[in-house]
C-alpha cells in the first residue's frame, strides 16, 4: 500500500510504500478524519500524529466520507455531491465509491500531519516551500500576517516576480477582495444618498398625485352638483310653467 503523506505547516508531501503487513494492520478499519499514532508507520514517524484523509482502491476509486463500510458501492448522486459532476439540470447518476473505512483494496492512502515530532523527516518537515500563492481576501491576508485594522493590506500580499518572454520583469499578484478603501466608502455614501434621495422623490411623487387626485375629485363633485341643481331649476320651470297654463 502507499502511503501519501502531506505536511501542510511546510508545504511538502512524501510517498511512501508499506508492503508489511503487520504495519497495515494498524491501519485497518481506521475512518477517515480519524487520527492515528505515527509509530504505526515507522520509528521514524515516532512522536507525529496523523490524520487519514481520503484514499483510493485498485480500480482509482476514491474513498467518500459518510458511506461506513469498507467496500465499494454505488449510490445515487445528484447535483452538488462529490464525485459526480452534473451536465444536466436535475440531472442524478450512479457512481460508484469507496466507504470511509480503510480495507485491504486500498491501495493509496492519503495521510495529513496534524501534530510534527521531535525528530525531523527529509522531504517532509527538514525544510519549508515559501508558499507560491497567497489569500487574496483582505481579512484573510490581516489573519495570515497579525495584521491590525489601520494596517495598509496591500503592502502585505503575496507577489512574485518573474521574467516574461519579451525579457521584461514583471511582478504578479493577485487582487484583493472586500478591500475597503476611499473610493469603495465614496461609492457606498453615493449609493446611500441615491437611495434616500429615490425615497424623498418617491414621497413627493405621491403627495402630488394625492394632490392632483383631490383636485379632480373635488372638480367631479362640483360638476355632479352643477348638474343636479340645473336639473331641479329645470323641473321647478317646467312645474311653475304648466301651473300657470
Amino acid at each position: 500500500m502507499k502511503i501519501n503523506i502531506a505536511c501542510p505547516s511546510t508545504g511538502l508531501q512524501k510517498v511512501i510504500e508499506i508492503d508489511d503487513e503487520k504495519r497495515l494492520q494498524n491501519l485497518y478499519d481506521r475512518r477517515m478524519a480519524q487520527e492515528l499514532d505515527g509509530s504505526a508507520l515507522g520509528e521514524e514517524f515516532d512522536g507525529y500524529i496523523l490524520r487519514i484523509s481520503g484514499g483510493n482502491d485498485k480500480q482509482g476509486f476514491p474513498m467518500r466520507q459518510g458511506v461506513a463500510t469498507n467496500t465499494r458501492v454505488r449510490l445515487l448522486c445528484s447535483a452538488g455531491d462529490k464525485t459526480y459532476r452534473a451536465r444536466r439540470s436535475g440531472e442524478r447518476k450512479r457512481k460508484s465509491v469507496r466507504g470511509c473505512i480503510v480495507g485491504h483494496d486500498i491501495s493509496v492512502l492519503n495521510l495529513v500531519v496534524s501534530k510534527i515530532g521531535s525528530n525531523p523527516i527529509a522531504g517532509l518537515t527538514d525544510e519549508a516551500v515559501p508558499r507560491r500563492l497567497g489569500p487574496k481576501r483582505a481579512n484573510k491576508i490581516r489573519a495570515l500576517f497579525n495584521l491590525e485594522k489601520d494596517d495598509d493590506v496591500r503592502k502585505y500580499v503575496i507577489a512574485r516576480t518573474f521574467t516574461n518572454k519579451k525579457g521584461r520583469t514583471v511582478r504578479k499578484c493577485p487582487k484583493i477582495q472586500r478591500l475597503v478603501t476611499p473610493l469603495t466608502l465614496q461609492r457606498k455614501r453615493a449609493r446611500k444618498s441615491a437611495k434616500l434621495n429615490s425615497v424623498l422623490k418617491n414621497k413627493e411623487e405621491a403627495a402630488a398625485y394625492k394632490k392632483v387626485v383631490a383636485q379632480r375629485m373635488a372638480e367631479q363633485r362640483e360638476a355632479r352638483r352643477s348638474l343636479i341643481s340645473k336639473r331641479r331649476s329645470t323641473r321647478k320651470s317646467k312645474i311653475a310653467k304648466e301651473q300657470t297654463s
